[in-house]
């Protein structure tokens, strides 16, 4: 049968269907296939990206293999093209470096990655994307040279501010003249002068140069740059006289030139700046009276020009003034009359008027509009009554008016603010109660009203302030019983109450203050006899009942508390003062009390002019004596025995055959005792071939020395302990190493024992110890650790200790950090080191009972001289002196202290004004840029280096102020 085609008609359509087909096909692949290659490209480029970085918060969990990333966390897209135009990954706390492949994205305009951790250089590849209009990577950690950008002419945002840029300042921004933002600030810029071409950017309303180490004076060419809102050259150290060009830049709101060399006085243009809002210049070297004019800006919020030598009187403007809201003009000669009317309509938030020569009444409208929280106007000559304006400050949280010439009473109210952190009405002439409505300042942690003329009981509602660390009100007229109410300030450490009239017993709810370490109740009239409970608070440091009527015996309790300053003279006590308190606070401490004398032996041995005790008392120390020294008679005969037995068994034991000494001397001996705590690879007999020039130190423990493995496995540091404690030594090192393990900690790999050697192997350390460090130069003088790599070594030796401290268990206290004991990696990185004389402390606040001295003169905490009861604070002490040491560039004993004299004093001696602060910092190092991080870090080591130990922090805290002190 045969099968007849389809008709003619249909036939021709089938064929027309098919063609169809075949072009709806070709144009399928056409619109879609071959844009899919673009598409896969970008997705490849930003996978790559993505590969190079470290993303903790799993924010690019999106970012996976697709035909399009328009869909990634972060990505933007063109909705016509489906290309990338924009990468915005912003606080995102990503890591790593930047991939160059992301600068394959033609398309790109914006690539915005701030506040992240971003590390390596900016690839010079970002020039391929001529697109580009903002490029914004401040606040990471990239580092380098920044590549020319020049050619990226369509720039309007620059922000590469806040990393750590190196070599020269880049000149070429001044060819990216379609920029409207350019931030460069905080990089590590070789120093040099502001370029002039930067005045080619007219169009730049935000120019942050802060910390770029400029010198020189500001270039007349920056006052072209007509466009300019927010000029920032804070933190340099520019020079010569505020430029009067100022005036051409109308549109300023913000002027940051704080912390520079600026000399000169301010020039009467800058009142023509009518729109500024913010003015600081603090911090430089300027003098002169503010040009009147100033007052006349009418929309000034923030005027800070603290730490000059400006002079004359504040221009009453800044009374008029309706948005102020900071004003901060302290460490200045300012005179006259406060301007009467400030505050009075402006929000004022804060205000520090401190260490001037105001004079006349307290100005009283600073709160007037109810937002105030900081007034501070320490050292000036205000005189008459604090205005009861304040009653009705509920925000203020600081208020600190001491050392001026006020007098009358303080309003009931005032004394009640809710939420004051701070009341400092000391060195002043007050008078009256003090209310009981203080029961009311919930928040107040200091109230300070030394040397006044306070008068009347002290309120029980004091007992209510339970945030409350320091209270002083010494020295004014006070009187009646101390309130035993005050033994609720839990949180207290400082209490004064001396020069009062206080009277009757000390409260025995004294004793109930966990933290107290200063206790001064010195000057009063307090009878009856020192209560048992103060011997409870462990953390007491001070204790001064001096001038008073006590009476009684001294508590033996109080030997307890191993005081670092004690003062009972001039009372009516009677007994006998034992030796540890003798030894505590000496003659000095006990005198004019008739009843008081100590044993005749401990008369005799301490020199003390104290009356000797008779009678029993002395008998019974007698007979003590006379058991004390047959018990020892009878154990110095038991050791000798003994000791004679173990010798006779370690001489048979060790009398060698022929055979063995043979093989001793071939250096085939095989009876080492190996202990391996980390792999590495060597043979025991290798440690014994020292050569003497590779010794690269030599301690109280040992020498050390350079030890280069073979089979190319690296290089060692081997420590050669000294016969005697050397056994004791190595044992403590591996109790203590061969179990911790932290980046801060020199790492022991192994310890090796035969007959009388014995050995430690630890990671080596190509960069020595820090003291060598410190005072070793590289070039004409320059010293070889900038303030930087001081910094990083301050961190990690404190994260190593606090480790040691707070992450062991139990506790170690290591009794001899010093800068000879903290070693640097090939990359400056801190390790702690020499453990010989550590040991693990008890769980205990009172520390550990140690049997010998330990440490290193110099270092040693004061403690030292009357205990061997340590703490983690001996460490903490020991850790401030490397401070001193890394901010001073100076030894720990110097000739040029004087005799007896160490660093810790010296330093102290220099610490009165900002001048000497200033010579003390090392002048190798210091700089305008770092010089405010290098008294930050001075700050924590005078914390560290505190007499009295409780009132050191410890060691995490020590951490956490050295993080916030980061440069």
């Amino acid at each position: 049968m045969t099968l007849l085609p389809f008709p003619i008609s249909t036939m021709a359509r089938i064929q027309k269907l098919h063609s169809l087909q075949i072009l709806a096909t070709f144009l399928f692949f056409v619109l879609f296939f071959q844009p899919s290659k673009s598409l896969t490209a970008e997705t490849q480029a930003l996978l790559h990206f993505k590969e190079q970085l470290n993303d903790p918060l799993n924010y690019l969990d999106s970012w996976k293999d697709s035909e399009t990333p328009c869909k990634f966390n972060g990505i933007t897209c063109d909705q016509k093209t489906g290309l990338v135009t924009e990468i915005s990954l912003d606080n995102k706390s990503i890591s790593g470096v930047i991939s160059p492949s992301i600068f394959s994205l033609k398309s790109l305009t914006s690539l915005v990655l701030p506040s992240n951790s971003l590390s390596g250089n900016l690839p010079s590849e970002i020039t391929n994307c001529t697109n580009l209009k903002i490029l914004n990577v401040t606040g990471n950690n990239m580092n380098g040279t920044i590549p020319d950008l020049s050619k990226l002419t369509n720039l309007e945002v620059l922000d590469l501010s806040i990393n750590y840029f190196s070599g020269k300042f880049p000149s070429w921004v001044g060819n990216l003249t379609s920029l409207v933002a350019l931030g460069l600030g905080d990089n590590d810029f070789v120093e040099g002068k502001t370029p002039e071409i930067l005045g080619n950017l007219k169009k730049v309303y935000w120019l942050y140069l802060a910390g770029s180490n400029l010198i020189g004076e500001i270039p007349e060419s920056i006052f072209e740059m007509e466009a300019l809102g927010t000029l920032d050259i804070s933190r340099n150290q520019i020079s010569g006289n505020f430029p009067k060009s100022i005036n051409k830049l109308k549109n300023l709101w913000k002027i940051e030139l704080f912390q520079n060399k600026l000399t000169g006085e301010l020039p009467v243009e800058l009142a023509d700046l009518s729109l500024l809002q913010e003015f600081d210049i603090s911090s430089n070297q300027m003098y002169g009276a503010l040009p009147r004019g100033i007052g006349n800006l009418k929309k000034l919020t923030v005027f800070q020009i603290f730490k000059n030598n400006f002079s004359g009187e504040i221009p009453p403007g800044f009374g008029e003034m309706q948005h102020l809201n900071a004003f901060s003009v302290y460490r200045n000669s300012f005179s006259g009359a406060f301007p009467a009317n400030l505050g009075r309509f402006s929000p004022l938030n804060s205000i520090d008027i401190s260490e001037n020569k105001f004079t006349g009444a307290f100005p009283k409208y600073l709160c007037q509009n109810g937002n105030l929280q900081f007034l501070l106007a320490i050292e000036n000559s205000f005189s008459g009554d604090f205005p009861s304006t304040y009653s009705s400050c509920k925000p203020l949280q600081r208020l600190r008016v001491s050392n001026n010439q006020l007098s009358g009473k303080i309003p009931d109210v005032v004394w009640g603010l809710p939420n004051v952190l701070m009341l400092d009405f000391s060195n002043n002439k007050f008078s009256g109660a003090i209310s009981p409505d203080i029961g009311t300042a919930t928040s107040l942690n200091q109230l300070l009203l030394s040397n006044n003329r306070f008068s009347g009981e002290l309120p029980k509602e004091v007992g209510k302030l339970t945030l409350l660390e320091r209270l002083y009100l010494d020295n004014n007229e006070l009187s009646g019983a101390i309130p035993s109410e005050l033994g609720k300030l839990k949180q207290l450490s400082s209490l004064h109450l001396e020069k009062n009239s206080f009277s009757g017993t000390i409260p025995s709810e004294l004793g109930e203050f966990p933290r107290l370490a200063d206790l001064n109740l010195a000057s009063n009239l307090l009878t009856g006899s020192i209560p048992n409970s103060l011997s409870t608070m462990t953390s007491l440091n001070s204790l001064n009942l001096s001038h008073n009527r006590l009476t009684g015996k001294i508590p033996t309790s109080l030997d307890n508390l191993k005081l670092s300053s004690l003062d009972l003279s001039n009372n009516q006590l009677s007994g006998e003062v034992l030796l540890d308190l003798l030894t505590m606070g000496g003659d000095k401490a006990f005198a004019d009390n008739k009843g008081l004398c100590v044993d005749e032996s401990i008369k005799f041995s301490m020199n003390s002019g104290l009356g000797g005790c008779g009678g029993r008392a002395a008998q019974h120390k007698l007979n003590k004596l006379v058991v004390f020294c047959i018990v020892l008679l009878s154990l110095a005969v038991l050791m000798g025995g003994l000791l004679l037995v173990s010798y006779l068994n370690y001489k048979h034991s060790h009398e060698a055959d022929p055979e063995e000494q043979l093989e001793e001397a071939k250096g085939t001996n095989p009876k080492w005792k190996l202990e391996n705590f980390h792999h590495v690879e060597f043979d025991a007999d290798d440690v014994c071939g020292f050569d003497e020039d590779n010794l690269i130190g030599s301690g109280g423990t040992g020498k050390v020395y350079r030890l280069d493995l073979k089979k190319g496995c690296g290089t060692v540091a081997v420590k050669q302990l000294w016969k005697g404690n050397g056994v004791k030594v190595l044992t403590r090192e591996m109790e203590i190493l061969g179990k911790i393990r932290h980046r801060n900690i020199v790492k022991l790999y192994a310890s090796l024992m035969k007959e009388g050697s014995n050995f430690l192997v630890f990671e080596y350390m190509p960069n020595g110890n820090l003291f060598e460090a410190l005072h070793r130069e590289i070039k004409a003088g320059k010293p070889e650790l900038d303030w930087y790599q001081r910094y990083k070594i301050a961190l990690g030796a404190a994260k190593g200790i606090a480790y040691l401290h707070h992450d062991c268990c139990p506790p170690i206290i290591h009794r001899d950090i010093k800068s000879t004991n903290i070693l640097l990696d090939e990359d400056y990185e801190a390790k702690v080191s020499d453990f010989g004389v550590a040991k693990v402390s008890e769980i205990s606040s009172r520390g550990s009972e140690l049997s010998c001295f330990a440490g290193t003169h110099g270092y040693m905490a004061p403690e030292m001289a009357y205990t061997l009861r340590v703490t983690e604070k001996s460490d903490i002490y020991s850790f401030g002196v490397v401070l001193l040491e890394l901010v001073t560039g100076r030894k720990p004993i110097e000739d040029a202290f004087g005799e007896g004299k160490d660093l810790v004093y010296w330093t102290s001696t220099h610490l009165n004004d900002k001048e000497s602060i200033v010579k003390v910092l090392d002048q190798k190092v210091v700089s305008e840029l770092v010089q405010e991080d290098m008294i930050k870090v001075l700050r924590i080591a005078t914390l560290c280096t505190t007499k009295l130990p409780n009132l050191r922090p410890n060691m995490k805290e020590v951490v956490k102020l050295l993080v916030d002190a980061e440069p």
